[in-house]
């Protein structure tokens, strides 16, 4: 990993719990008691150490690694378009990639958001988006990550996302925040 410190916070955990290996995405249950450490938690998910395999435990799950589990999201009443865009980034950027503290904003991974109303008053949200890599495992887990992020937006009922290779990412799209973060600047 080039350039950042991972913290490592230990832990137990309480429960049996639903994990998904980094980066291979595969979803495996860690049992009550496992231990480990905590080497990433940002976004409202946390990124694990355990046995020598990283694994994605997501933010509902906080509190069998004895954590809080995010905040609920919150919109004013009669709140137009673009605030509730303005949510849609800012739930994009609690989206981090498992095995880099950046996110999916920051990486440039995100080429367009696009919404829509419906006929009973709910928006859907159209995501553009794609991975560092074309082969990367973690893939399917990022996009619904995305996909479970934006709905929990007040009048949000679907959320579409669609992962694309093309234009390709690069190392250019990434934020100068990213860079830095990552130690390519």
């Amino acid at each position: 990993m080039s350039g950042f410190s991972l913290s490592s916070e230990p832990f137990t955990l309480e429960r049996d719990c639903p994990a998904v290996m980094v980066p291979q995405g595969e979803t495996v249950v860690l049992p009550a008691g496992q231990v480990g450490y905590i080497t990433q938690a940002l976004g409202g998910s946390f990124t694990v150490y355990v046995e020598g395999n990283l694994f994605r435990i997501a933010g509902g799950d906080a509190d069998a690694l004895g954590k809080e589990p995010p905040p609920a999201i919150e919109l004013a009443d009669g709140a137009g378009d673009a605030e509730v865009e303005k949510l849609v980034w800012e739930q994009l950027r609690t989206v981090f990639d498992p095995e880099i503290p950046v996110n999916v904003v920051e990486l440039g991974l995100v080429y367009d958001v696009a919404m829509e109303g419906t006929e009973d008053g709910q928006r859907k949200v159209y995501i553009k988006m794609t991975l560092t890599a074309p082969g990367c495992g973690m893939g399917d887990i990022l996009v619904d990550d995305v996909r479970t992020k934006l709905e929990l937006i007040p009048t949000i009922s679907q959320a579409d996302v669609d992962l694309v290779f093309d234009p390709p990412w690069n190392h250019s799209m990434m934020s100068e925040i990213a860079k830095l973060e990552t130690g390519m600047l």
